[in-house]
This record gives structure tokens, sequence and C-alpha cells, in this order.
């Protein structure tokens, strides 16, 4: 979440940037400034009465050594009016604090200043393409016929088992899958990333340290009895290793990678446009993620996008990314450029990858931070992205490489797969 006081020094430079979301925020930055107001104003008369009760405390200590046993209990009737007052204090600063704290939580993050204005994704602004577009035969068709035409993917089968959107994949369909995640996996740890596992649910704190609570409650599938939550996507668990840790600067840069399934209730996804592998409720994806120092963040975010590309270089697919206007960007996200792979069978581009700098407001919730060159305890910056999220790229690569006679796997692939063709 964004930090009081930068809010308090930034006030119009906050409630401008964040009008590039189309939130008019004038009400709750005004609301913030006055709690946090009000919040010092009791913590400032809880510190006097502590302070005035620490000097009674004593000076009654002193009288009683002095035998002045008469004043000493004078003043030590007036402490307990200080200790009635302080808890009466307490309980005020409390709910002052717990108000703040839930305004704070429904204010996303303030929009880098490279995030255009805009609507909706229609808004959003492509600033790099790369690879032709294959002609296909006549007789092309969708990833979902594919599935079905060769018997890799039985999406009638986790529907049976499950529901919709919790496809079974089998065969060389399987084994197409296992190889792409061990294919992102190696590609990021020669880049320098760390290989976790982590787990596949995540209690409350964790949600909330990464900005998936209170804002996408409704798309997470809840454990009520346990109060843990599936996760919907690595990014979740793998930030929360370093909540509440106080790193050296020597420490930073820090990236780790992890592959896990990622679950989403997609709750009101409907229509032609969620058919096959396009929108899952269940679905495997290779994160990245970074804890940096933020004089370098920037950079960092740069890199990743770099690593990215390369992967989709070798694949040798046809993508393109966006950089994502106020309107469609994230709720913890300052800046983000989405991958998209184009979708030949389908005629259309399928968002594959998201790459986001958070700066410090995901820090800012899990108490991230590192001891800076002066000494001083600063929040890190953190961020993430896809490396790759597997279906619509494994929906990319039946398309763009379906021939008449089967589906070519790509050349980088092919040593994983152990086979050229399905």
């Amino acid at each position: 979440m964004l930090q009081v006081p930068f809010i308090r020094e930034n006030k119009d430079a906050v409630i401008k940037g964040l009008a590039k979301r189309n939130i008019d925020a004038t009400q709750m930055i005004n609301d913030v400034i006055d709690l946090d107001e009000d919040r010092r104003g009791l913590q400032t008369q809880l510190d006097n009465i502590l302070a005035e009760s620490n000097s009674l405390s004593k000076e009654i200590g002193n009288l009683y050594k002095s035998g002045e046993t008469q004043k000493a209990n004078i003043l030590k009737e007036k402490t307990s009016q200080l200790k009635e007052d302080s808890k009466a204090l307490n309980e005020q600063l409390n709910e002052k604090a717990e108000a703040l704290n839930q305004l704070l939580y429904k204010i996303p993050n303030v929009p880098n200043t490279l995030v255009p204005s805009g609507n909706s994704e229609d808004d959003n602004e492509e600033v790099f393409r790369k690879g032709d577009i294959p002609v296909l035969h006549k007789d092309a068709i969708p990833h979902w016929e594919l599935a079905k035409k060769y018997d890799i993917i039985d999406f009638e089968l986790g529907n049976k088992i499950t529901g919709a959107g919790f496809p079974v994949y089998k065969g060389k369909g399987a084994r197409l899958q296992r190889a792409l995640i061990a294919y992102f996996l190696d590609k990021n740890t020669a880049a320098g990333y760390t290989e976790y596992q982590l787990p596949h649910l995540v209690n409350e704190a964790s949600g909330f340290g990464t900005g998936q609570l209170p804002d996408k409650e409704g798309q997470m599938y809840h454990v009520t009895e346990d109060n843990l939550y599936l996760i919907p996507t690595a990014e979740v668990p793998g930030t929360n290793i370093f909540r509440d840790e106080l790193l050296n600067e020597g420490d930073l840069p820090i990236g780790i990678t992890g592959f896990t399934p990622c679950f989403r209730r997609e709750a009101g996804s409907y229509g032609a446009h969620v058919r096959g592998l396009n929108r899952l409720h269940q679905f495997d994806k290779v994160e990245i993620l970074r804890v940096e120092h933020p004089s370098r963040s920037y950079k960092a975010l740069d890199e990743m996008v770099e690593h990215v590309k390369m992967i989709l270089d070798e694949l040798k697919l046809p993508y393109r990314i966006l950089r994502l206007c106020g309107g469609d960007l994230g709720f913890t996200s300052a800046l983000t450029y989405d991958f998209e792979v184009f979708s030949t069978a389908q005629d259309r581009w399928l968002e594959i990858s998201s790459v986001s700098n958070f700066e410090t407001f995901q820090a800012n919730r899990l108490k991230l931070r590192f001891k800076n060159s002066d000494g001083k305890n600063e929040l890190a910056h953190t961020l993430n992205g896809s490396s790759l999220a597997l279906p619509r790229v494994l929906a990319g690569i039946l398309e763009n490489y379906q021939t008449e006679d089967g589906i070519k796997i790509p050349d980088v692939l092919v040593p994983y797969t152990g086979f050229e063709k399905i």
C-alpha cells in the first residue's frame, strides 16, 4: 500500500496519478490525511501521558524512600487516573490506525509517469512487435480441435473430474507441458534466478502482503475451514518469503524463480474467447521475482522484459509487448508490460506474460526493508513477471506450428520432449 508520509507530502501528485486509473481519489486521499492527523494527535497525547506517568513514578519512589508516604499516595492516585486515560487513548489510537489501514488497503498504486491514460485494454500502447505470423494451410484449426484430433488434451475429461477450466493433459501433450516448464526454469536459472519450490496454499497475511487481498478476494479459491487460499500465481508465496525481513543493502538484488500451478475462479468469464486453453481455473506458470534497490528497479524491469523476449525469440513465436494504460493496470502495479503471442488459427492476440514493477507498494505491506548505506531502514522495490504462463504459450505453439501432417515441436524444446512432431 502507499506510504502515508508519501501521500501527505505528494497529495496533488497522488490524486493526479490515480486519475490515470480513472479514479477520483480526492476524498480518499483527504480522508487518509485527516485520519493520520487524528492518529498523530492521539499519539502525541498518549506520549505526553506516558512521559508524565513515568516522571510521577520516579517521584513517587523518591517520596517513599524519604518517608513522605502521604504525598506519595496522592501522586499514586493521579497515576491511576493517567493509566485510565492512556488506556482510553490507546483504544482510540488503535481504532484510528485500523480505520487508516482499511482505507489504505483500498487505494491502488500510483502509476508511473510512463503509464498512458486510458479506460481499458483497447487503450494499451504497443511498444514492440517481433516475428512473422505464419500462413497456415487451408484446413488449419484452433488448438482445442488440435488437442482432440491428436488426443493430447482432454477438456471433457477434466470437466467430468472437476469442472470446466480444469483440462487433463495426455501423452505427448503432457510431455510437451513438462518440457516447457523445464525449459523455462532452465532459462531463468541460467539468467541468475534461484529456483524455489513453493507452497500452493497461502495464509491471509500472504494474500494481503502482495495485494491479492482484499482486491481480488472474489477471484481466489478459499479453503474456509483453514482460512487458506489457493495461490493465483507463484508471486504470492514467492514474494512473501521476504515478509517482515530486514535485508542488508549488499543482499540486493535478489532474484528467484519457481513453477507452480495457479488457481483462479475467473468469475464472470464467458464466451468464445475463453474456449480451450484461453481461460482456465487451473493452469501452470513459471514466475520470476526480483527484490531490488529502489535506484535500479526500473533497470531491473527492463532486464526482465528482455529476458522474456529472449525466450519467445527462441520459441520463434510471433509476439508483441504492450505498455498497460491506467485503466488496465493491476491494483498493485506502478508499471506493467504485457506480452501477447499471436494465435494464428484464432486470429487474435493471447496474453502470456505480465512483467511489473510494484515499487514500494508491496514492500510497505510486507514490511520488506533493507539497511541502506546511511544505516537507515528503507523499503525495497519488488517486481515480478511470468516466464511464462503455459496455457496460451502451448496454444500458440499448437496453432502456429501445425502442419497438414502434424504439429512440429519448436527446435529449442526437442531436447526436452524427445520428439520432433505430434
